[in-house]
């Protein structure tokens, strides 16, 4: 590498720049420099602060101030396009079902199907017959229910019969006077022995004194009367003080007759008078008479109970309609009403009303917002040429997570007797009625808000809305 030439020409530099001011600082420094740093020290950044601030104050606004909480509610914008009334807004596919479900005809007794009287499709009448159970058991129920209340009846007549008697002996106690006269004629007999017992005495007491002096007598006359007179002497005189004794000792035994007697005859006049036990036994044939009757009566129900078993046994058409389908066949057992019967363990058949039919529409979710109560809806089918009028009656609770779908219930007005149930359909949904609307289909956006948020006033009826800078305002809806 080559050197080039010296460039003469550059300027020379100033070292005179670089010299230190050795003067006294009171005489080299001016006041012009200290307010320039007083300046930029102080005021400067006092006046960024006060800017700053100042700014934060704008930017919050009404931030800064005290504000009242409330609760906001979102509501809903729906789109959708307004067209005149009668016009077509979609169409879904559906079938047809019963109003509101199919009714199932379930025997009310237990047993085997024997026989079914009627096919699917068939148009029946209410209480005509549609099916039969063998009744051979229900007949001998109502025959063993029969005679144990024939048994009933002769108990209830045995229990009057036993009223009937009891109350005749209460009103007539003839039974009563028979003890009571035999008593009084017991204690007459008594009293009249008590009556006659001194008389007896004295006579017994005259003979003892005759057979004491005949006995003397004899004994007096020595040998001239044998021992065989003396001694039946002897003997009629120990007889007739034996008498006596016993006629003496009579007394207190007849008195204490006489009183029992009186004390018996007492107590039958007031038996007689009471009459505790004939009473009692009519108030026990009345409630044997009343339990007889509500045995009879439980006999009755059972005659009853077995009789309408015996009637269900022909299982009858609970309206008038058409049969939809079988469900048991001959040779089934139907559990009845039997506490341990399943749901369905007891329908024979599937019934449903011709007049009464709906059909379920698969509707997508996007026309959802296109159905209203009360719509009006033309149903095609092909088993008809005429179009079906419907009306809309209400959408179910959920979706079909598959078909995208939402099933809404469309009831028939005048159904054909050609449709049926499971029949498919094509629904064509019409557009409501609307008042104050154009006749030209537009669109409009529609809001939705909870009911209870809309108020009243003098001026109608308002609602309150949050702006965008968060300020509640106060708007009429119509």
């Amino acid at each position: 590498m080559k050197n080039g030439p010296l460039n003469l020409s550059t300027p020379p530099l100033d070292l005179s720049q670089l010299a230190i001011d050795r003067a006294p600082l009171g005489e080299t420094t001016s006041m012009k420099p200290r307010r320039k740093r007083w300046v930029t020290r102080y005021v400067l950044p006092i006046a960024i602060l006060l800017g700053f601030v100042a700014l934060l104050g704008v930017a919050a606004g009404r931030r800064l101030w005290p504000s009242t909480s409330v609760t906001v509610v979102p509501v809903i914008v729906k789109r959708a396009e307004l067209q005149q009334a009668g016009t077509t807004l979609f169409q879904s596919p559906g079938w047809i079902e019963p109003r509101p479900t199919a009714i199932s005809v379930a025997a009310l007794a237990p047993g085997v199907l024997e026989e079914l009287l009627v096919v699917e499709g068939q148009q029946v009448k209410k209480g005509e017959a549609i099916a039969r159970l063998i009744s051979i058991d229900a007949e001998l129920m109502v025959e063993q229910a029969k005679n144990l209340l024939a048994i009933r009846e002769g108990e209830v007549n045995r229990a009057k019969a036993e009223l009937d008697a009891a109350v005749i002996r209460l009103d007539n106690p003839v039974h009563l006077q028979v003890p009571l006269a035999d008593a009084r004629s017991t204690l007459a007999k008594a009293q009249t022995e008590l009556a006659k017992l001194p008389f007896l005495i004295t006579a017994c007491e005259a003979r003892v004194e005759f057979t004491l002096r005949s006995m003397e007598g004899k004994r007096s006359a020595g040998a001239s009367i044998s021992e065989r007179v003396i001694a039946q002497a002897e003997s009629e005189y120990a007889t007739a003080h034996a008498e006596l004794q016993e006629l003496r000792s009579r007394e207190p035994n007849l008195e204490r007759e006489v009183d029992a007697l009186a004390d018996k005859v007492k107590a039958i006049e007031s038996q007689a008078k009471l009459l505790v036990e004939e009473t009692r036994q009519v108030e026990e044939a009345k409630a044997k008479l009343q339990s007889a009757v509500a045995m009879r009566e439980e006999a009755k129900l059972q005659v009853r109970q077995a009789e309408l078993t015996l009637e269900r046994n022909v299982i009858r058409a609970p309206m008038d309609g058409r049969v939809l389908r079988l469900i048991a066949a001959p040779g089934t057992r139907v559990m009845g009403l039997e506490s341990n019967a399943g749901q369905s363990s007891s329908t024979v058949i599937e019934m449903y009303d011709p007049n009464r039919l709906q059909v379920r529409a698969d509707v997508r979710l996007e026309d959802v917002p296109l159905v209203t109560r009360g719509q009006l809806v033309e149903i095609e089918t092909a088993s008809t040429k005429a179009v079906i009028h419907g009306r809309v009656l209400q959408m179910t609770s959920s979706a079909h997570i598959q078909k995208n779908t939402l099933e809404v219930k469309v009831e028939l007005i005048d159904p054909p007797q050609a449709v049926g149930p499971e029949m498919l359909v094509t629904a064509t949904f019409l557009a409501p009625i609307v008042e104050n609307r154009s006749q030209a289909a537009t669109e409009a956006e529609r809001m939705f808000a909870p009911s209870q948020l809309v108020q009243s006033g003098d001026s109608g009826a308002f609602v309150w809305i949050v702006d965008m800078n968060d300020v509640a305002q106060r708007r009429s809806v119509e």
